[in-house]
């Protein structure tokens, strides 16, 4: 998915000086990549990230804040994953790890939702927050009728923690599950850029409202040729419709025809695309279209009894096969 590439490649680039941003970013990123897995009887912290150089930054921030040594693998595709993707892992002095970036609490107990320390940060921390988890398993699709911002959450609680941390600044995100998965979705064009541009991500916000402008205008201007394209297919239906009548009136009628009710048939079939207005003023002397409208609507009518009298198909008998409404 190339923004979703072109979102973390330019989030990965983000380099906030402030400690607690970084803290907040990497513990998000932790908890949102992978989190907690028991190897060999020890608590070990691990984060399965898509590209090498994520994950080498994830490598360098985990020595210069705990001063840990982690390992780094590179982990062939399985699965649903397409190619392979990258392993940090910290087994030694992972479990002081998983105390220090709150993944477990007090009690040695897995965090399920986040740690409540970063969900009530300062507003930095906040963007970090959504920085790190969007940098693990965040998507976004091409602004459309289906556009969103998505990340895929390893519980619902961590799913409703990110969309409260998301309000705190402005991100209107919500929690939903889909087939059986937990996300947090960002559906409204201008919220995804809101969102894009909390995170860091001011270049891809900018394209993206772009794009999502441009194709709207488009969009616009397919609805309005449409609806224009509908509106003179259905005028023209309605003037053959008219005009056949108007002949069979005639034709029914013959000279018993009044002249002035006459006059409008004649004036239909002399200007068959005219509207009713146009067609008073090619009247002599010019009538209002309403004028126009009753005549024509009185010779139907007396054609339509005539016809009924004499036992024989009346005017909308003429109107051809699929122009009857």
């Amino acid at each position: 998915m190339p923004l979703t590439a072109d979102v973390k490649m330019e989030l990965a680039a983000v380099r906030d000086p402030r400690p607690t941003a970084r803290v907040a970013e990497l513990t998000a990123l932790l908890r949102f990549s992978g989190g907690l897995h028991a190897i060999a009887g020890r608590v070990a912290v691990e984060a399965e990230l898509e590209s090498e150089i994520l994950a080498r930054r994830v490598a360098r921030d985990l020595v210069e804040l705990y001063g840990v040594r982690p390992e780094l693998h590179r982990v062939q595709g399985s699965g649903g994953r397409a190619g392979g993707h990258f392993a940090v892992r910290v087994i030694e002095g992972g479990e002081t790890l998983a105390r220090q970036t709150g993944l477990l609490d007090q009690r040695r107990r897995p965090v399920r939702g986040l740690p409540n320390k970063l969900t009530t940060g300062a507003r930095p921390d906040l963007a970090a927050v959504w920085r790190g988890c969007f940098l693990a398993s965040g998507s976004l699709s091409e602004p459309g009728r289906s556009s969103a911002l998505e990340i895929t959450c390893p519980s619902g609680e961590a799913a409703m923690a990110l969309v409260g941390a998301g309000h705190r600044i402005g991100i209107a995100a919500k929690a939903r599950e889909v087939r059986g998965v937990p996300r947090v979705v960002v559906r409204d064009g201008e919220a995804i850029r809101v969102a894009l541009a909390e995170m860091g991500a001011a270049r891809t916000a900018a394209s993206w409202e772009e794009l999502r402008q441009r194709r709207e205008v488009r969009a616009g201007v397919n609805r309005l040729v449409n609806f224009d394209d509908a509106n003179l297919r259905r005028s023209a239906q309605a003037a053959v419709a008219a005009c056949a009548r108007v002949e069979r009136a005639l034709e029914i009628l013959g000279d018993e025809v009044p002249d002035h009710l006459r006059e409008a048939g004649t004036l239909r079939l002399a200007h068959r695309d005219a509207s009713l207005d146009e067609l008073g003023h090619h009247a002599d002397p010019p009538l209002t279209k309403d004028a126009v409208a009753g005549r024509i609507r009185r010779l139907l009518a007396m054609a339509d009894k005539k016809a009924a009298t004499d036992g024989v198909p009346d005017t909308e008998s003429a109107v051809p096969a699929g122009l009857e409404d």
